[in-house]
């Protein structure tokens, strides 16, 4: 029996779709989302302008397109998953020609009613290619060397017209999600340990050539790497976004200082606080235990989608559902690493909590076809 013959007898239909939804799961997007408009009521000094009303908006148009994705059978998502992939490339291509600037990167188009960013379409359409490539790849096959490089192209050619834009949070995560999705799909360890020895080697030559005639990076750069480590060394230049957000996730404490009582987001003294650093203002106002919360849920996200993937009974279902959960758990381990100090600023949002369109929608798209394979698979 075909893929498509295979899904078509199986395929549920009418209200009974609206039924095989995963509640629970949607109820826990909505209660993020729910989180996301109460801080930046906050930081807008208690006021739904500018950011939280369009924000809700966004995440009301998100939620509808979610289900008409879940709704359409996961078979059609696998086939035009080639397609959706050469889209997201052309309109990465498109920002090199006609893309708008902001905060000194060219990384949207603007198409009247939004400011798409093409970059965060990537993300889940290079998922959706990688796993109906496994899904046609026979598994004897999967980590001979040729078919290997395939994908590793997938992975490479967007990464790089996005490394150029400049955004090295969105390539890191390319980079990282399309590995997972390899991992997963059976690609011998071998080849990851290569990788991971090459990348150490790499950092320990740039390391070592500091200071001679061989130099790998620019000085600039290693000031940055600096930074980083220690940013206390330039606490009003390159490290003060890390300087305020680690002042105001300490004086969280245990259980904040209440809603909208942070000083470091009412004062200003907190930069991005409505996009890359909204998690130290719900850590400052509402302390560990608030920032503890928010993370569990998204735990909890995380084990629905897996559970959804264990439950699958085709190869496509599967990758793509752990796919976007590898997505969705790299956007805020990095975003909470980021803000903590533990990694460098690379300009990753929280997930449904940081005021922004085109990552709210893809994302939220991204769950609706973690649902569709919930609703269409054999029962």
């Amino acid at each position: 029996m075909s893929y498509l013959e295979h899904h078509a007898k199986s395929t549920p239909t009418g209200l009974r779709k609206i039924l095989y939804l995963n509640w629970p799961l949607t109820l826990l997007l909505a209660s993020v989302a729910g989180v996301g408009f109460l801080m930046l009521y906050s930081v807008a000094g208690g006021s739904f302008s500018p950011w939280a009303e369009p924000q809700a908006k966004r995440f009301a148009l998100g939620m509808a397109v979610m289900i008409v994705v879940a709704l359409v059978p996961i078979w059609f998502w696998r086939n035009i998953s080639a397609l959706a992939y050469l889209v997201s490339l052309v309109l990465l291509l498109a920002v090199e020609f006609f893309g708008t600037v902001g905060m000194g990167a060219q990384r949207w188009i603007d198409i009247g009613f939004m400011r798409l960013q093409p970059s965060e379409l990537m993300k889940i359409t290079l998922v959706m290619l990688l796993a109906a490539y496994y899904d046609w790849l026979p598994a004897e096959k999967t980590s001979r060397p040729f078919w290997v490089l395939v994908p590793v192209l997938m992975i490479l050619i967007p990464t790089f017209l996005v490394l150029k834009q400049p955004d090295l949070g969105t390539s890191i995560l390319l980079m990282a999600a399309g590995g997972g999705v390899m991992f997963l799909a059976g690609v011998h360890w071998a080849y990851f340990a290569a990788v991971i020895t090459a990348a150490v080697g790499l950092v320990t030559a740039v390391f070592q050539s500091r200071g001679t005639d061989w130099q790998l990076i620019k000085d600039y750069q290693f000031r940055r790497i600096d930074t980083f480590l220690d940013p206390s060394q330039d606490p009003l230049g390159a490290g003060y976004h890390i300087t305020q957000s680690k002042i105001a996730l300490g004086s969280g404490g245990w259980s904040g200082r209440g809603f909208m009582q942070g000083t470091q987001s009412r004062l200003n003294f907190l930069p991005e606080k409505h996009t890359d650093f909204i998690f130290t203002t719900l850590a400052e106002e509402f302390g560990f235990i608030g920032g503890f919360t928010l993370l569990s849920i998204y735990v909890l996200i995380i084990v629905f989608c897996v559970a959804t993937a264990l439950a699958a009974r085709d190869r496509f279902s599967s990758l793509v559902t752990l796919g976007i959960a590898i997505t969705f758990f790299l956007f805020f381990a990095v975003n909470m690493s980021m803000v903590m100090g533990l990694a460098p600023v690379v300009g990753v949002p929280l997930p449904l909590v940081s005021y922004g369109g085109s990552a709210m929608l893809v994302l939220l798209a991204a769950f609706g076809l973690v649902q569709s394979a919930n609703i269409h698979r054999p029962r």
